[in-house]
């Protein structure tokens, strides 16, 4: 397997010539002071130094060796521990925390970029810190000032890690079946009693102690999803220290991400605490879901990218046949396979896939920022709002795109691809999950299309086509090879939303027959805007650095090869929900 090396370049130039984010930084309170264009080259270099050299060794090792569990004890891999105390002790846990429990307070703009290099360099090592941000953001937002005061130092400074509780055995999705109960106690906490399964990071031992977020019912709540609450459960009490009556039942035996220990935690009376109010704990662990979302997203990306730079240099070494217009490595017994078209497709689909996605990814953690950190109500509004309808999106389609990538990746190998010892094998076992957690993407592109857009009346998806015609109008005549598309690609969408929405009112299976195709059209519409914009800031620059004609390259690339699958996923759409329901059950 090729070392990782982090695509600083390419992230410099998502953030400092595509978005000018440190314009948007300076304007935001809370962030002109702590971040500028300097500061976040710094911080770039060095998260790809420790993600490159300390964790990305761990990666094939980790993974054969995997987790072990012994009387509800588990053990990470060999070297994790060593890698996780440097992680935590160079801040990085806490880059996105706020500097009043000891973060860096760094924009999602400057943490998703380090995201997406630590889980390029093991995906398992990043569901560790993964799930601690998640829980840092559902309690600074919706617990107590002592809840705060108590856990959020500990878990931005990495020595305590955090979990997600929300799944049980017979409900996956549908979290208004759980069963875990939470009885009232005299002093103020719940008595928290269940088991929960697939929690990622449940048990470990990386830190010194790990904060369950839990989903519970209390005795008197409302049935379904009405009735969740979401409580604090600490392995250790953190006042005396002492064991609480949570305990691992098991991991389980996995696909891929093997470093990363998958639990059953069960939760006998254990003490928890409320956070935010009874019977709203679903919309309080939403504040972390839908960071978690993008993060899910953003670790398809970051498969994709490792892959990718594994067969760009197997493809420039790996000697095969001639070059149809004749020998190009004269020298030699046969030409390397990049100059073979086949190969050549599939580099530059993964290379179109992975740079529109960190541009996507991107733009939505600086929509992130602006519903943070704005003063203006209306900017904020409007931000949350693109983040709604975006968020499934950027899970989804990255996460589908991030397998695709990786696939292709492990098809340019060929017969190697397929063992283990060059990498690509577990690339591929390790990114299927990314379509399956934190909400499948089928449930994605449901919720994308029955929530967000027809529960919007469009409204939604209206905001960001206007963004997308605003730019076309303004980004001049010389970019037409790419605004030309994409105007033609939002009047498809246009043209496919109305026909969705028209034809709910009378049926609603048309929703969910529609939504995945609709998802991929949204998504390849959305990367063809950020590829426009990729265009524009690269544009006139070719002579300037052999990186500008590479993006303009690979632009026109997704153009002509990529953008187009929005008309068979069109036409899909248009099919409509009849054929889906033509054989009775029993014919299948």
């Amino acid at each position: 397997m090729s070392d990782y090396k982090a695509p600083l370049r390419d992230m410099r130039f998502v953030l400092n010539e595509v978005f000018q984010v440190s314009r948007l930084w300076a304007k935001l309170p809370g962030l002109g002071e702590v971040i500028d264009e300097e500061t976040a080259a710094a911080i770039l270099e060095e998260a790809g130094k420790i993600s490159g050299e300390v964790i990305a060794p761990l990666n094939r090792s980790s993974d054969e060796q995997g987790c072990t569990w012994s009387n509800g004890t588990v053990t990470a891999p060999d070297g994790f521990v060593a890698a996780y105390q440097a992680f935590a002790d160079g801040g990085w846990v806490g880059v996105g925390g706020d500097p009043q429990f000891g973060g860096m307070g760094m924009p999602k703009a400057i943490s998703a970029q380090v995201e997406e290099m630590v889980n390029s360099a093991s995906l398992s090592f990043g569901m560790y810190p993964g799930l601690t941000h998640g829980a840092m953001s559902a309690i600074h937002a919706h617990g107590t000032e002592v809840q705060k005061a108590t856990f959020l130092n500990k878990l931005t400074a990495g020595e305590w890690t955090g979990t997600m509780c929300l799944t049980e055995a017979h409900c996956g999705t549908d979290l208004g079946l759980i069963k875990t109960r939470a009885v009232p106690q005299a002093d103020g906490s719940y008595a928290v009693t269940g088991s929960k399964i697939f929690i990622s990071a449940g048990e470990h031992d990386l830190s010194a102690n790990i904060i369950h977020l839990v989903l519970a019912k209390l005795p008197d709540a409302p049935a379904g999803t009405k009735g969740i609450s979401l409580f604090i459960v600490p392995k250790f009490h953190a006042d005396s220290g002492e064991r609480n009556a949570v305990h691992c039942g098991s991991i389980e035996h996995k696909m891929g991400i093997k470093a990363s220990a998958t639990c059953v935690m069960n939760f006998d009376e254990a003490v928890g605490y409320l956070v935010g109010e009874p019977n709203r704990g679903l919309a309080a662990m939403f504040t972390m879901m839908n960071y978690e979302r993008l993060g899910v997203g953003i670790q398809g990306l970051a498969s994709g990218e490792r892959s990718y730079q594994n067969a760009i240099d197997y493809a420039r070494d790996r000697l095969q046949s001639r070059s149809p217009t004749g020998a190009k490595a004269k020298d030699k017994v046969a030409d390397p396979i990049i100059v073979h078209p086949d190969v050549r497709r599939m580099l530059l689909t993964m290379k179109a896939s992975n740079e529109g996605g960190r541009a996507f990814s991107t733009y939505v953690a600086t929509q992130l920022d602006i519903a943070k950190f704005s003063e203006d109500a209306a900017a904020r509004e409007r931000a949350d709002n693109l983040v709604a309808l975006l968020t499934p999106v950027a899970k989804a389609f990255l996460s589908d795109l991030g397998l695709e990538t990786t696939v292709l990746g492990q098809q340019v190998f060929g017969g190697h691809g397929y063992i283990r010892e060059w990498g690509q094998e577990q690339l591929v076992r390790d990114v299927r999950i990314t379509q399956i957690y934190e909400g499948t993407n089928g449930i994605q592109a449901l919720d994308l299309m029955g929530r967000k857009i027809v529960g919007s009346g469009g409204a939604f998806y209206t905001l960001f086509a206007d963004e997308i015609r605003q730019f076309i109008t303004t980004a001049g005549p010389e970019l037409g090879e790419f605004t030309r598309p994409l105007s033609a690609a939002v009047d498809n969408l246009d043209e496919l939303t109305a026909w969705v929405l028209d034809r709910a009112k009378a049926n609603p299976n048309e929703i969910g027959a529609a939504s995945v195709e609709y998802l991929h059209a949204f998504g390849y519409m959305a990367y063809a805007y950020m590829w426009a914009r990729m265009a524009k800031a690269a544009w006139g620059k070719e002579s300037e650095e052999d990186f500008y004609a590479s993006k303009l390259g690979t632009a026109r690339f997704y153009f002509a090869r990529l953008l187009p699958r929005i008309h068979s996923l069109s036409a899909s759409v248009k099919a409509g929900s009849e054929s889906l329901f033509l054989l009775d059950e029993a014919l299948f």
